[in-house]
């Protein structure tokens, strides 16, 4: 596990995140964790991932939460971030989503309990990461079960945001926060 003292760009004070944070008008949740408080260093940027984040989880999102997380515990897992798997387990947690379904991403394919439809959104998700986009076979799965065009396009943003975050989180070495578990719930990490 990454502490404070290997990440590649120091983190703010919680103090400093928090000022910053509220000068650049972010959501206040947001600064204290670490991933803010290194990229508050930049602040017009992380204003914009901000942004994007609030409007993927919060304001205005379209897609179905459930999916999106399980996207995002997929990209976590495929892609060995820590950081997004440990983080994105106690949302999805605290969306009630099942610690089996959670699991489940791991060895989608091989899953008795996710639908067909949650099998096509990781079929999306390891294509956009194996070959940078979702194919014709399963966007045309996916577009048989996803009724709006709104929620196509956030599956689609939703894969490369937190594809992006994937990347930050693992090439600047972000730190879990003090006292948050590794890998939750049982500790097993990808085999990378």
């Amino acid at each position: 596990m990454t502490n404070q003292t290997d990440t590649r760009i120091p983190l703010l004070s919680v103090a400093e995140a928090e000022k910053i944070a509220a000068d650049m008008g972010l959501p206040e949740q947001m600064a204290p964790l670490s991933v803010f408080r290194v990229l508050l260093r930049h602040p017009k940027l992380a204003a914009e991932l901000a942004s994007t984040l609030n409007t993927l989880l919060f304001d205005g999102n379209k897609f179905d939460a459930r999916l999106r997380e399980l996207i995002i515990m997929r990209i976590g897992w495929k892609t060995a971030s820590l950081y997004e798997w440990t983080q994105h387990w106690r949302v999805a947690r605290m969306l009630d989503i099942s610690e089996e379904d959670i699991l489940a991403v791991r060895d989608w394919r091989a899953s008795p309990i996710l639908s067909a439809l949650d099998k096509a959104v990781m079929k999306a998700t390891d294509e956009t990461l194996d070959e940078g986009m979702i194919s014709d076979a399963t966007w045309a799965e996916l577009a048989g079960q996803i009724p709006t065009h709104e929620e196509l396009i956030e599956l689609v943003v939703a894969i490369g945001n937190w594809s992006l975050f994937s990347q930050l989180l693992k090439s600047l070495k972000i730190p879990l926060e003090d006292g948050v578990v590794a890998w939750p719930p049982d500790g097993k990490a990808p085999q990378v």
